[in-house]
C-alpha cells in the first residue's frame, strides 16, 4: 500500500478519515510531528454588471438607481417583444398543428382504398419558409418545438446541417434526442465532445422502430427525460416530428438517404418532417430528385415577412407612449439601415435598441428621470444640487429659460426648489406631447399611406423619421401629399375618417377629445350630402361633345368647358373635403412638431448615432489599417508611440512591413522590401558580427510578416515579374 509522508498528508483527508487515518500514520507522527494548517477560504469577488455600470461611470451619482431603472425598463420591453413574437407565430403554429392533425388522422384510420394507401405511404412534410433572416430562425424553431411538445407529442427532434455530415450522424442525433440521452451538441464526431454517444451503439431505422413500439406501449414512470414523458394531452399514438432547421445547408446525399430509409417504415409509426427554408420552396426540388420528392406529401407554410415583423415591433416599442425611452431620428435610421442593408434580422434590431437603451442610461446622468410620469415626479423632489445643475446645462432647458421673464430666469438658475417645481411641469408637458403625437401620426399615415408614389413613405416608420427630423409640413413631400389628399374620393375619405376616429378614441390622449367630435361631425355632414351634385351640367357638357362636329368646334368646346370649370363654384362635397384636409393639416402643425422643440427631451431621447454605428456597423478594414499603421492606438505601449510618417523599429514586424508596403507601387520587389525591412529593424546600430548573426533571423521575421500580410489580403503572388508581389489595397480605408 502506497503511503504519503506525514508532512504531505492533506488536511482535508485527515479531517474526513478521522482517528483511523491518524493511527495509521502514528509512528511517523511520533517521530517527526505533523502540523495541519487549514487555509482560509478566500473567494474571489465576481463583479456584476451593476458594479461595472457604477464603477465605470464617470458620473457615479444615482448610477445604481439608473441601472435599476434601465433593467426594469428592459424587462418590460423584452416581455412585450416576446409576447409580440408569440402572437405573430400563433397563426403559423396553428396551421402547422392542423396539418399534423390531418396527417395523424389519416395514419390512425389506415383506410384500405388504393388512393389512401398510396397517400399513407408518403411522408408528411411541411415546408416552412421563414425568410433570409437566418439569425431569427432559432427563436422560431425553439417556440415551435415547445408548442409541439406541449400539445402534440413529446418526440420532437431539431437537427442542424453542421451536426449531420453523414447519414450515420443524422441517425445518431435523431436517436440521441428521442431517447433524451443528451441535448443538442455541436460536436458530431463519435467519441468526442462532452455529449458524444459511444461508437459501439448501433443506430438504424429498425432500432428506431423498436424503440418507438416499446416506448408507446408502456406508460412510463422511469423516462430518462422529463420532456420525453407521454402526457394525456398528447396525441395517441404520438407522432415523431423531425425539424431540419437549415435545409439548404444539408448535404443532398444525406437528405435523400434519410427520406428513402424512413419511407420503408412509415407504416410502423407516424413521422412528420418539417423543413426550415430560408430562400424558396423550389430548393426542395433542387436538392431532391423526383424519385425522392415523390415520397413526400409536401405542404407549404409561409411566415410573416421580416419587414412586416419589423413594422410591428416598431409600432409596439417606439410608436407608443407606454415606454418613456425614445430614439432620435439618426439613431433610428442607423438601426433601420442595418436591418435593410445587412441582415433583415428583427432580433438584431431589438439588440440594437437594447444597446441604445444601455448607452443612454450610462452616459446621460438625467436618465434617472426616464421612467413613468408618476415615478419621475417623485424622483424630481430628491434631485441633488449637481443634478439640478445638469438640468440647467441642457440646451433645451437653456432655450426655455431664455424665453422666460427675467425674474423667473433668476429663480430657475439660482433656486433649486423653483427648478424642481418647473421640472415636474415640463415632464408633464413632455408626457402629454407623446400622448398627442402618436395618434396624430397614425391619422396622418392613414391619409398618406395609399397615395400614388407614397410621397411621405409607405411605412409609418418613414413618416415617423420625417417628423423627428424636422417640421414635416415645410417639406415638398408633405405639400404634394396634401394636394393628393384634396383629390380623394368620397368613399375613400369617409373610410379614412372612420379609421382616424377609431385611432383617437382608442388612445389615452385627453386633449384630443374635441378632435374626435370634430371628425364625427364631418362624417355626419358627408352622409347628409346628396349623391348628385351638379351632375346635370356635366352630362349636358358631355352630350355637346358627343355631337357630330369638326375639329375646330371640338377644340372650342373643350376650351369653354375648361374655362367654366375654372370659374365655376365648388360643390358642397369639394368644400367639405377642403375643410377636412385643412383640419388635418392644423392637427399636424400643432402636434407633430419635432421632439427637439420640447424642453427636457434629452432625458428620454437617445441621439448618439455614431456610438451605435461604431458598435453595430463594424468597419474591419479601417480597424486593421489603424492597428497596422499605428499599433499604439490599441496596444497603448509608450515604446510604440512615434510621429506620423515615421517607422519605429520597436513596432511589430507586420506593422513595419505594412508601412513599408504603403510606400510602394502596384508591384513590390521582395529584395528591396527585405532591405528596407532590415534597415528599419537594425536601426539601433549593432556591431558587424551581431548583424551577421541576426541576418537569418531578420530574414525569417520578414517572411513571416509578408505571409501574414498575404493572409490578410494586402498582397498576393504574381507571375508578371520574378521576386515580386502585387499590392491589392490602396488608400487608408
Amino acid at each position: 500500500m502506497l503511503r504519503w509522508p506525514a508532512w504531505c498528508v492533506p488536511a482535508q483527508k485527515i479531517e474526513n478519515e478521522g482517528a483511523g487515518f491518524v493511527s495509521l500514520y502514528m509512528p511517523q507522527i511520533k517521530d517527526m510531528g505533523c502540523f495541519v494548517f487549514k487555509p482560509e477560504s478566500k473567494k474571489r469577488k465576481i463583479s456584476s454588471t451593476a458594479d461595472y455600470f457604477c464603477e465605470g461611470n464617470n458620473d457615479s451619482e444615482d448610477s445604481e438607481l439608473r441601472f435599476d431603472t434601465c433593467q426594469l425598463l428592459w424587462k418590460r420591453i423584452k416581455s412585450e417583444t416576446e409576447q409580440l413574437q408569440e402572437d405573430l407565430n400563433k397563426k403559423l403554429f396553428d396551421n402547422l398543428i392542423r396539418f399534423l392533425r390531418q396527417s395523424h388522422s389519416n395514419f390512425k384510420e389506415k383506410k384500405t382504398e388504393w388512393a389512401c394507401r398510396m397517400k399513407s405511404n408518403e411522408i408528411p412534410a411541411a415546408a416552412l419558409v421563414l425568410g433570409v433572416n437566418v439569425t431569427d430562425h432559432d427563436p422560431t424553431f425553439k417556440s415551435l418545438s415547445e408548442a409541439l411538445q406541449e400539445a402534440v407529442t413529446p418526440f420532437v427532434v431539431s437537427l442542424r446541417s453542421k451536426e449531420c455530415p453523414g447519414i450515420k450522424h443524422l441517425l445518431q442525433r435523431l436517436m440521441a434526442q428521442l431517447t433524451g440521452s443528451h441535448p443538442e451538441a455541436d460536436s458530431f464526431e463519435e467519441g468526442k465532445g462532452p455529449w458524444a454517444l459511444p461508437a459501439r451503439l448501433h443506430h438504424s431505422v429498425s432500432s428506431l422502430t423498436d424503440w418507438y413500439r416499446n416506448r408507446t406501449k408502456k406508460k412510463d414512470t422511469d423516462t430518462p427525460c422529463k420532456n420525453q414523458e407521454i402526457l394525456p394531452r398528447h396525441w395517441e399514438p404520438p407522432p415523431v416530428v423531425v425539424i431540419f432547421k437549415d435545409m439548404e445547408s444539408f448535404p443532398t446525399k444525406v437528405l435523400q438517404d434519410f427520406i428513402i430509409i424512413i419511407s420503408q417504415c412509415i407504416r410502423e409509426f407516424h413521422l412528420v418532417l418539417i423543413f426550415g427554408i430560408a430562400t424558396s420552396p423550389m430548393i426542395i426540388h433542387k436538392l431532391l430528385p423526383h424519385s425522392v420528392s415523390s415520397l413526400l406529401c409536401i405542404e407549404l407554410f409561409q411566415s410573416l415577412s421580416c419587414k412586416d415583423h419589423l413594422s410591428t415591433v416598431i409600432d409596439k416599442l417606439l410608436l407608443t407612449s407606454q415606454f418613456p425611452f425614445k430614439l432620435s431620428e439618426k439613431v433610428l435610421q442607423v438601426l433601420i439601415n442595418i436591418f435593410l442593408y445587412h441582415d433583415f434580422s428583427v432580433q438584431n434590431f431589438i439588440k440594437g435598441f437594447q444597446l441604445s437603451l444601455l448607452e443612454h442610461f450610462y452616459f446621460q446622468p438625467l436618465s434617472v428621470l426616464c421612467c413613468d410620469l408618476q415615478e419621475s415626479r417623485k424622483r424630481v423632489k430628491f434631485l441633488s444640487h449637481s443634478q439640478c445643475e445638469n438640468i440647467r446645462r441642457l440646451p433645451s432647458f437653456r432655450r426655455f429659460v431664455e424665453s422666460q421673464a427675467s425674474e423667473k430666469q433668476t429663480a430657475l438658475l439660482t433656486d433649486d426648489a423653483s427648478l424642481k417645481e418647473e421640472t415636474q411641469a415640463l415632464l408633464q408637458n413632455l408626457h402629454t406631447y407623446h400622448e398627442n403625437y402618436f395618434p396624430i401620426l397614425l391619422c396622418l399615415h392613414a391619409f398618406t399611406a395609399a397615395l400614388p408614389n407614397y410621397p411621405l413613405g409607405k411605412q409609418i416608420r418613414e413618416l415617423h423619421c420625417a417628423c423627428l427630423e424636422g417640421k414635416v409640413w415645410e417639406t415638398e413631400d408633405y405639400e404634394s401629399a396634401i394636394q393628393l389628399v384634396r383629390m380623394l374620393a368620397k368613399d375613400e375619405l369617409i373610410a379614412i375618417l372612420k379609421k382616424c376616429v377609431e385611432i383617437i378614441t382608442s388612445s389615452s390622449a385627453k386633449c384630443l377629445g374635441s378632435c374626435t367630435e370634430k371628425l364625427e361631425e364631418y362624417l355626419g355632414q358627408f352622409k347628409n350630402l346628396e349623391a348628385a351634385d351638379d351632375q346635370d351640367e356635366t352630362v349636358s357638357s358631355l352630350k355637346e361633345i358627343q355631337k357630330k362636329t369638326d375639329l375646330y368646334r371640338l377644340q372650342k368646346t373643350l376650351l369653354e368647358m375648361k374655362e367654366s370649370r375654372r370659374l365655376k363654384k365648388l360643390t358642397n362635397f369639394e368644400m367639405l373635403r377642403f375643410e377636412v384636409v385643412d383640419f388635418i393639416d392644423s392637427l399636424v402643425r400643432s402636434y407633430l412638431v419635432p421632439p427637439e422643440t420640447q424642453t427636457l427631451y434629452e432625458v428620454m431621447y437617445f441621439g448618439m448615432a455614431s456610438t451605435v454605428r461604431e458598435h453595430l456597423n463594424a468597419a474591419p478594414r479601417v480597424a486593421i489599417h489603424t492597428a497596422l499603421n499605428n499599433p499604439y492606438f490599441y496596444l497603448k505601449n509608450e515604446a510604440l508611440e512615434s510621429d506620423a510618417g515615421c517607422i519605429s523599429n520597436s513596432a511589430p514586424d507586420i506593422c513595419i512591413a505594412y508601412k513599408l508596403h504603403l510606400e510602394c507601387g502596384r508591384l513590390i520587389n521582395l529584395v528591396d522590401w527585405l532591405e528596407a525591412f532590415s534597415t528599419v529593424v537594425t536601426a539601433a546600430g549593432q556591431k558587424s558580427t551581431e548583424k551577421d548573426q541576426m541576418e537569418e533571423i531578420i530574414h525569417a521575421r520578414f517572411i513571416r510578416a509578408v505571409s501574414e500580410l498575404e493572409f490578410l489580403g494586402f498582397i498576393k503572388p504574381t507571375k508578371q515579374k520574378t521576386d515580386h508581389v502585387a499590392r491589392l489595397t490602396w488608400g487608408s480605408c
